[in-house]
Formats: C-alpha cells, structure tokens, sequence
C-alpha cells in the first residue's frame, strides 16, 4: 500500500504539473489535485485512479474548446476553467472520499465501486453538458419550467447539452466495464450513463431553484458572481446564501452516485 501510495503521488504530480502549464488548474488546484489523485489512486485502486483520469483529460480538454464561442456564458459562471481548490474538492473530493472508505471499511466490496463510479459519471456528464452544451443552436430552457433562458443561465438545459451528458457519464461507466472485474460492462455502462445523467440533472435542477444567484445592476443580467466581470458588486437575486456552486456540484455528484449504487443493487 506505501509503494502504491508514493506511485499515485508522483503520477498525480505530474498530471497537475502539466494542467497547471495548462492554466487548467490554479496553484491551490493543484495542491487539491494531488490530495485527491493519492488518495483515489492510492486506496482505490489504478482503475479508480483511470477514472479519475478520463475525466480530468476529458474535462480539462473540453474547457479549451471553443473557448471563444462560450465567452459570453462564462460571464454567468462562479469561476473560470482554471479550476482552483475549491472545484477541485467539489469534483474529486467525494471519490477520494469513497477510495478512503472502501479501505477502511472495505465489507461493502464492490458497492463502494458502484459508489465512485456514479460519482465520477455525474462530474463527467455535468462537465460535459457544461462545456458542449454551450454550444447549442437552440436556446436552453428551464428545467423547472421550460422557459427560454440565456445561455449559461443557472438550471438550463438544451437537448445537445442533455444528450453530451448522457455520453460523458456513459463514457465512465464503459471505460469502469472494461477495466473492473467485478462489474460487467451492460451494467456499469447502465450505471454510468443513467448515474450520471441523472446527478447531472439534479445540477440543474438545484440551479434552477436554490444555488444562489446573483444580479448585476450595470448589466442588468443575474449571474453567479459576487463580483460581475464589468467590475459591478453584484447583489442576492435568489436561492440560499451558501449553496454557491462548488457545493452543488457536490451534492449532485454524491446524488448520482447514490443511483448509481442502487442500480447496481438491483442488477447484482
């Protein structure tokens, strides 16, 4: 177990060296990037630690594409693509979790994988409908109540947004169905693509209805900064005062993960 630790170290080290050459992560991300990528790969296993792999590749490559064309939406979003401490934590920091507790309590047996599995599903299809679903010619609706809203807006969906983040979480799954033993591949696809589309979904639907959202009264645009990009200190518009962001996509995940194990239950 030493060894694999140290080894996950060093792996994780690089990765967040070279995303930070990137400008993927910050200075802070990436002190988050090698507490998570030990600890993943270190207690969890290298198939853990390849899971966590495609979707830090995948995501940090989807945030450089197009960057032009998904400037005017990041103005809505909390943090840019270089992800600082915080996102990490609220993308990784549940997996790393579930690797340390699958090692010390590790009688759930693969439970614990089907666990991780729908949590990581859940980050890769959000990330992905975030990314790509941007980019949509249509523009996204509210998943409450189906009004048209700008790109970008907190809670919105698109069909193209929607479809990618039934691949990104599938992705997971079919790449856990080659890699692990103990869960075939229909299942852990099963597992990936619904636990992650529906994690996802509960992104949306939080953000929707209680993340909190600022407005900006320059720009006359709500957003979900504190301090909107023209500068302008922006003001409570709506929802709960500490769910920002970064705790949404927590909760979402541990959400999509929570199905995922269910789902696994009931095929195994």
């Amino acid at each position: 177990m030493g060894n694999q630790l140290v080894i996950a170290f060093l792996l994780s080290g690089v990765i967040a060296a070279a995303a930070a050459w990137r400008h993927s992560l910050s200075l802070s991300g990436v002190v988050g990037a090698l507490i998570v990528g030990t600890l993943t790969f270190g207690l969890g296993g290298p198939v853990w630690g390849i899971l966590l792999g495609v979707f830090f590749v995948t995501s940090s490559a989807l945030s450089h594409f197009k960057e032009r064309e998904k400037r005017a939406a990041a103005e809505k979003f909390e943090k840019g693509h270089t992800r600082d401490m915080g996102q990490v934590m609220a993308n990784g920091g549940l997996g790393a979790l579930i690797a340390l507790l699958s090692w010390l309590w590790p009688d759930l047996g693969t439970g614990w994988f089907a666990l991780f599995l729908g949590v990581m599903a859940t980050v890769n299809a959000d990330t992905w409908a975030t990314e790509l679903g941007t980019l949509s010619r249509q523009p996204p609706r509210l998943i409450t109540t189906g009004r048209v809203v700008e790109v970008g807006t907190s809670g919105g969906i698109s069909l193209l947004g929607t479809t990618v983040s039934f691949l990104g979480g599938l992705l997971i799954g079919v790449v856990a169905g080659l890699l692990h033993e103990g869960v075939g591949l229909g299942v852990a696809a099963a597992l990936g693509g619904l636990g992650g589309l529906s994690g996802s979904l509960m992104d949306s639907l939080m953000g929707a209805t209680i993340q909190q959202i600022y407005y900006c009264d320059s720009c006359q645009k709500d957003t979900e900064r504190k301090i909107h990009r023209c500068g302008t200190v922006t003001l409570p518009h709506r929802g709960w005062s500490w769910l920002n962001n970064d705790l949404v996509n927590l909760i979402s995940s541990f959400g999509g993960g929570v199905i995922a194990l269910a789902l696994w239950l009931i095929f195994s």
